[in-house]
């Protein structure tokens, strides 16, 4: 039987697309149907079109030729997954499915709109075809119960429809978003220029405002007071107040309603005995958080939303309360029914319409005019079946924006101003919005934080109104932007030194600055987070983060599969390398298939932007093609031919030249320093630093930091412990030295050995490597070692990821012996018993390089013999770079 053996959610630029980022992976083993094709499979394509009919139109026309002619069914499935969600109203088109190095094990890729709904897609799919290769059917009902469940997935996770229409405005104009986790809320834009928005409020909105609008007879008070005609009424709180109270705003008709609820809950107008007006009380009691009810003098009139935002009317809508028209034949249950069946009615805020739903007040309502559902009414006669306008309700709008009279304009833009809204929705009833309220003796009943635009930008009829747009000019005016500068870095090695580096650079500017490593999450100078952080959960978190104005994002190969990238563009992409490392895991098994996952980050620049490249490294400079961004070139190697040719045709490079960083941009060369002048590279002495060095310069150079500050960043920046832990922190013990590294794969290795034998004394290795990577890895790594290192002790880390305790060591020293050489070597499993074993026993002069799985642990273990200075560089062999 198929099964789901993983599955992973990517939410942003990843392997699979940089184009569509929200995509579900699964893993399917096809079990005995591996070698299955479709034209095989008895019944299969017929028992596919009676299960989805909707495959059978031209869209579907080529998809069902190669199932009658034999396609493999993880093709199918992928099919079937997007057509599962289409049809539950979640329109979506990208798939893709690739074998695996196991047989009969496929990765089947689709596109989703919510990410419940397309897991709960991959499991639908794979139960329907299999279902459809044993039996040629899939049940009616076990299809409607999949589509029932995806749509309630879907009508869940749907944003409302004003915040859905403020996103898309985002979306048109650039805008990155993202739902943040508590209440409702929407962050626009990154870091110190994001906006927040929960429905129609904004960080801007003042809470004093809100709770003025929320405080009915309050805000009359305020605008009553500024010469407002608002409705005469009065505030009780208990129902033996209620005859005197309609008394005073003059006696029936009356309105009465809570003092604190919203969208017309509660609210009943037109009252003209008592009988209703009891009912009235008790239903706007029951309404009232605060136990309090307002009694107005009722007004008559169109009631009429005047959507105020920032100061300016933008839209202006007369609500129709929910209502049918007779037509001489029909019942007003008939009448009903038809009006329902509008295609743009539907349940909830997602539709034009709602659906006219009738409750107690509505055969109330009906009663008051004499009708029943019985009733057939004359044709051209309306019956209100709601005494309220509101959209939720069955209400219908229609734009007004172009009759409304300046004087009513003027005085929506006083009220917002008076209660205090960046967003108000005004109501006003009047009789015609076209002359002026105080002619027709109309009034401004309520003022709404929060208001609803669904009314403005999809009227039942009249001109649709762009009013998010002007949302978005309040948030973001013109010159000013939602984005900070997000720098990621990738590579096989050197990401976290790097990132560490371009970050100092930036903090020169005097700017904040967001940093994501594999030890933590910063910002400015505090950890935010610790621990292995280059994923995009902790890209978001930076991005979230308001004070921070610079993001610089370690992103690493793990995150990229598993969930791609945490944001949707960057601005400076840095690849430093694609070496050897994790290949077999995730099914990424070639270093062709590793580069495809590294380039995401070039993929993902921006077409303003900068993509730096390490231009000795062909892997690497071959994503020149594939990203949308200007290209940046870095080489230790200043006769590269491809950044020769690259400057020739007035390109940007960084390089090494006679001992020296520069920066070339066509013939003009801008000098950084000389190389033995930067602490990281110890004194010129460790190329892979000095590569490092060159693609962070370059990453600050393309975001306009000056030659200054780069120059002052890389001369303060060091492979100290508290600016690069674990990233060749070198402690003098008096005697001998300790070098501490994270090197743990073969290019690092090399990398590293290229520094250490330069180190005149004895050369001692304290090795070992994380138990997920492949057998001649381990091999590979006991033959460097053999070769960089006088005396070897190989331990394990805690972690065995999976293998038996002793193996990995086995298989290193499995490398080290068929190096014959004269390097004596032993295991000692335990990494704490290691580290003193080789401390201990270090003779005079010596260089003791630990590579360790917990580089804090390994620090304090060094700390406590008392070093006398982290960084000194005695027992060097002079060697230019």
């Amino acid at each position: 039987m198929m099964r789901i053996l993983k599955t992973q959610t990517l939410r942003g630029p990843n392997y699979w697309s940089t184009l569509y980022h929200k995509l579900i992976v699964i893993r399917l083993d096809l079990a005995e149907l591996r070698d299955k094709r479709s034209d095989e499979v008895p019944n299969l394509y017929e028992g596919l079109i009676e299960a989805l009919p909707s495959l059978n139109s031209e869209q579907g026309e080529d998809f069902l030729k190669r199932v009658q002619d034999g396609i493999f069914l993880e093709q199918i499935v992928e099919r079937v997954a997007l057509e599962l969600q289409t049809v539950a109203g979640m329109p979506v088109e990208f798939s893709r499915s690739r074998s695996t190095s196991t047989s009969g094990i496929y990765q089947v890729v689709f596109e989703y709109r919510d990410e419940k709904a397309g897991r709960y897609a991959a499991r639908a799919a794979v139960r329907l075809v299999q279902s459809l290769a044993e039996r040629g059917y899939y049940s009616s009902s076990e299809l409607k119960q999949d589509l029932r469940d995806l749509r309630d997935f879907w009508e869940d996770a749907a944003l409302g429809p004003s915040t859905e229409a403020i996103v898309k405005e985002a979306e048109a104009r650039g805008i990155p978003w993202m739902q943040l986790s508590a209440r409702a809320m929407t962050q626009l834009g990154y870091g110190a220029n994001q906006k927040r928005i929960q429905a129609t409020q904004s960080d801007r909105t003042s809470i004093l405002g809100v709770e003025l609008a929320c405080d009915k007879e309050a805000t009359k008070e305020i605008l009553y007071h500024h010469g407002i005609p608002v409705p005469r009424g009065t505030t009780i709180k208990y129902f033996d107040e209620l005859e005197e109270a309609i008394k005073d705003v003059g006696d029936f008709p009356v309105v009465i309603k809570p003092s604190d609820s919203n969208h017309g809950r509660g609210v009943t107008i037109d009252i003209n005995g008592w009988r209703e007006a009891e009912k009235a009380f008790d239903k706007a009691m029951a309404n009232s958080k605060l136990g309090e009810v307002i009694v107005e003098r009722y007004y008559p009139g169109r009631d009429h939303r005047v959507l105020v935002v920032d100061g300016k009317v933008v839209a202006v809508a007369e609500r129709v309360p929910a209502h049918v028209i007779g037509d001489g034949r029909s019942t007003v249950e008939e009448l009903i029914e038809e009006t329902n069946r509008d295609s743009r009615r539907g349940e909830g805020h997602n539709n034009v319409m709602t659906r006219i739903e009738l409750d107690p007040s509505s055969y109330e309502l009906l009663r008051q005019q004499r009708c029943s559902l019985d009733t057939v009414l004359r044709e051209g006669e309306i019956c209100y079946l709601r005494a309220t306008a509101n959209l939720s309700t069955g209400g219908m709008a229609i734009d007004r924006t172009d009759q409304i009279h300046p004087e009513n304009i003027w005085l929506a833009k006083r009220v917002a101003q008076l209660i205090g809204l960046d967003i108000a929705g005004i109501d006003m009833v009047t009789s015609d919005i076209s002359r002026p309220l105080r002619e027709t003796d109309g009034v401004v009943i309520e003022v709404n934080a929060a208001p609803g635009f669904r009314m403005h930008f999809s009227p039942s009829q009249g001109q649709p109104r762009n009013v998010a747009a002007s949302v978005l000019d309040m948030l973001f005016p013109a010159g000013t932007s939602a984005r900070i500068p997000i720098i990621a870095i990738t590579g096989t090695n050197g990401k976290t030194t790097t990132t560490r580096a371009i970050a100092h650079i930036f903090k020169q500017t005097k700017r904040t600055i967001g940093y994501t490593t594999t030890d933590g999450t910063y910002v400015g100078d505090y950890l935010v987070e610790s621990g292995d952080n280059t994923g995009p959960q902790s890209a978001q978190l930076i991005l979230q983060e308001p004070a921070v104005e610079v993001a610089v994002l370690e992103t690493a190969r793990g995150g990229i599969l598993r969930s791609g990238l945490g944001f949707e563009a960057c601005d400076v992409g840095v690849v430093l390398n694609v070496k050897e490392d994790h290949l077999g895991i995730d099914d990424i098994d070639t270093l062709e298939d590793l580069a495809s996952v590294k380039s995401v980050v070039a993929e993902a620049v921006l077409p303003e932007g900068y993509a730096v490249l390490n231009a000795d490294d062909l892997l690497v400079a071959s994503m020149a093609e594939k990203t949308k961004g200007k290209v940046a070139y870095f080489s230790i190697n200043p006769k590269n031919e491809l950044v020769q040719s690259h400057l020739s045709q007035g390109g940007l490079a960084a390089v090494c030249d006679h001992g020296y960083l520069l920066i070339w941009q066509g013939n003009t060369k801008y000098q950084i320093e000389e190389a033995s002048n930067i602490p990281l590279t110890f004194g010129g002495k460790a190329s892979f630093m000095i590569a490092n060095t060159l693609a962070a310069s370059l990453a600050a150079f393309v975001r306009g930091v000056a030659l200054e500050d780069i120059r002052q960043g890389l001369k303060t920046f060091s492979a100290s412990v508290d600016q690069t832990p674990g990233r060749m922190n070198l402690f003098n013990l008096g005697s001998y030295h300790a070098l501490v590294d994270y090197a743990h794969n073969p290019a690092s290795y090399e990398a590293l050995g290229d520094f250490v034998r330069k180190w005149s004394g004895e050369r001692i290795g304290v090795i070992g490597a994380p138990g997920d990577r492949r057998d001649e890895d381990f091999i590979t790594l006991g033959k460097l070692s053999a070769q960089i290192f006088d005396r070897i002790i190989v331990k394990e880390d805690d972690d065995t990821r999976g293998r038996r305790r002793g193996e990995v060591a086995e298989l290193i020293c499995d490398g080290i012996k068929s190096q014959q050489s004269n390097c004596r070597y032993e295991s000692i499993l335990d990494e704490v018993e290691a580290i003193e074993a080789a401390l201990d026993r270090s003779p005079e002069g010596s260089l003791v390089v630990i590579l360790p799985e917990k580089v804090s642990r390994t620090i304090d273990l060094i700390k406590a013999r008392h070093p006398k200075n982290e960084l000194d560089l005695p027992n060097l062999t002079p060697t230019s770079p």
